[in-house]
């Protein structure tokens, strides 16, 4: 046969056999590397693209403000931020015909410690624990109480802990909290360790183990909150604590008001501080960014804050943000994320607060460039929206002088449709 014969032949035959395994013919299998598929598939560190991706219209995040909240990921961050870190991934719950290799726990004494940090191992130790008998229980704890730390950010041994935590006493529950209270907040930044803390807060029983855990974690709060992996743990606090035992998380938020809140992580924590305080707590916190709100109006992350507080409808704290803001709302309108909080202000405001936002806008001597630009465009057409009668025609006497230019560029055509609408 002639040599390229025999190599198309050759290749003819391999092709056949590739159709055979991806048919199913040929029971051959593909290995899977662990790698992968072991370690945290939630990884919240690509959150900036959602910035950097942005189209160059100029005009960032402009729908639905508190729907478009910094996203660490590609996922629904407030749903991340809820549930917490790692809520979907099982890989070291108890599955089907994964703890063959091992037969009873008697086979295993003396290197529990040792097979926790094996997937199998560690799913054959968790479904001893199922059978709820205190003296299986007894047992692993016994073995594995000196390595509670090591096993905590192990990417198999996390899961065994995360499951003794559930079924232990409180006696040992204690004991474990008092191993690993020196290295709690180290354990929590890890990506395996931030699971295990989490589950230890949602399993902690009396005010000694609250106690324990608040003050491990107190001094290291704000390296917590603005973390990848730690800022998980605080949020499952706020959840599960309650608001006095919370307190160090709150005067932290108040404390470190700005660099929490222009944090891509800090930000949507600082927004959970609001959602879970009541009265005082909350005002402090509404009162503290309200201070800083020209500040945070123009930030990346910032600005969600204001806006966010200005969303709970408190007059008394959005009139504190507005007036913060009084003097520079023609300023703050030609920029990409400050032009969201002046139209979050147009929009929320009090009919007093509202009128005086529209007159400095129609009296800034740089009005001819706000009716051109990519982002106050967007201003004056929600101030033409929401004013009426006199207010409405002193806007529009400020605009006529403009008209002419306004035809020139696609920004002053939008002003000009939105005039012929009215």
């Amino acid at each position: 046969m002639h040599p390229n014969n025999v190599v198309m032949a050759a290749t003819a035959a391999a092709m056949a056999a590739q159709q055979k395994g991806a048919d199913g013919r040929f029971p051959y299998h593909r290995s899977m590397s662990g790698g992968s598929d072991y370690s945290w598939s939630g990884s919240m560190g690509g959150g900036g693209d959602r910035w950097q991706q942005r189209d160059n219209n100029r005009r960032g995040m402009r729908n639905n403000r508190r729907d478009r909240m910094p996203r660490p990921d590609g996922r629904d961050m407030l749903n991340n931020l809820k549930e917490g870190l790692g809520a979907g991934d099982d890989w070291g719950s108890p599955k089907e015909d994964d703890s063959l290799k091992y037969g009873s726990l008697e086979e295993v004494v003396g290197r529990i410690h040792a097979i926790a940090k094996d997937q199998h191992g560690c799913r054959f130790l968790q479904r001893l624990f199922d059978e709820g008998d205190p003296s299986v229980i007894e047992t692993v704890f016994s073995e594995i109480i000196d390595h509670a730390e090591e096993l905590m950010i192990d990417p198999f041994g996390n899961y065994l802990v995360q499951k003794l935590l559930e079924c232990c006493s409180a006696e040992q529950r204690r004991e474990i909290l008092k191993r690993v209270a020196p290295s709690l907040v180290s354990i929590s930044l890890n990506m395996h360790g931030t699971r295990a803390v989490q589950k230890l807060v949602e399993t902690l029983e009396g005010d000694d183990q609250v106690e324990l855990v608040v003050n491990s974690l107190k001094e290291g709060v704000v390296t917590l909150i603005t973390d990848l992996n730690g800022n998980h743990v605080v949020q499952r606090c706020l959840q599960k604590l309650s608001r006095e035992q919370a307190t160090f998380i709150y005067d932290a938020a108040v404390d470190d008001c700005v660099s929490i809140a222009t944090h891509r992580h800090g930000c949507c924590v600082l927004q959970r501080c609001v959602d879970h305080a009541v009265d005082e707590q909350q005002e402090r916190l509404a009162t503290e960014v309200a201070e800083n709100a020209l500040v945070l109006a123009q930030d990346a992350f910032g600005n969600y804050v204001v806006q966010y507080i200005l969303d709970l409808g408190n007059a008394h704290s959005s009139v504190a943000v507005m007036r913060n803001l009084q003097g520079s709302f023609a300023y703050l309108s030609m920029q990409k994320f400050s032009s969201n909080v002046v139209e979050k202000c147009l929009k929320l405001a009090p009919a007093a607060a509202r009128e005086a936002i529209i007159r400095e806008i129609a009296a800034a001597p740089t009005l001819p460039q706000m009716l051109n630009d990519a982002y106050a465009n967007y201003v004056v057409q929600c101030a033409l929206t929401v004013s009426k009668g006199a207010l409405y025609s002193v806007l529009c006497e400020a605009i006529r002088p403009h008209m002419a230019m306004l035809r020139l560029s696609p920004h002053g055509k939008r002003i000009l449709a939105k005039l012929q609408r009215r």
